[in-house]
């Protein structure tokens, strides 16, 4: 490499380093009016009730249709079983990612100063 293309390197690596250090606010400087937590919390309850409820839904009509499939095809039921847990498990993750977000909405209030 040559010795302008290590120079440039090394500048704007120096660059991305120091610059967080002028990015940041007055230590009393509030970020957020009070009216942003109260509404992220609000947020926060909502979208964790409509991810329990169609979570629900989409879980209730896919043992449904596993149901009716290992009635229909008997010998299948292994194959089946295994892919309605495999959702099961798909739908729920999403529930528990909305839920883990709603938590940190809830108790850090992340938008406070």
């Amino acid at each position: 490499m040559s010795k302008r293309s290590v120079l440039t390197f090394a500048l704007v690596m120096a660059a991305g380093v120091f610059a967080p250090i002028y990015a940041q606010e007055p230590a009393g400087a509030t970020a957020y009016p009070p009216d942003m937590v109260r509404w992220s919390i609000i947020t926060a309850g909502f979208a964790l009730a409509f991810a329990a409820a169609f979570g629900a839904l989409s879980q209730g009509k896919s043992i449904s249709a596993a149901a009716e499939a290992i009635a229909r095809n008997p010998s299948a039921a292994g194959d089946i079983r295994g892919a309605l847990i495999l959702g099961l498990v798909l739908i729920e993750s999403l529930v528990i990612y909305v839920l883990l977000i709603s938590l940190i909405l809830f108790f850090l209030k992340p938008f406070a100063a």
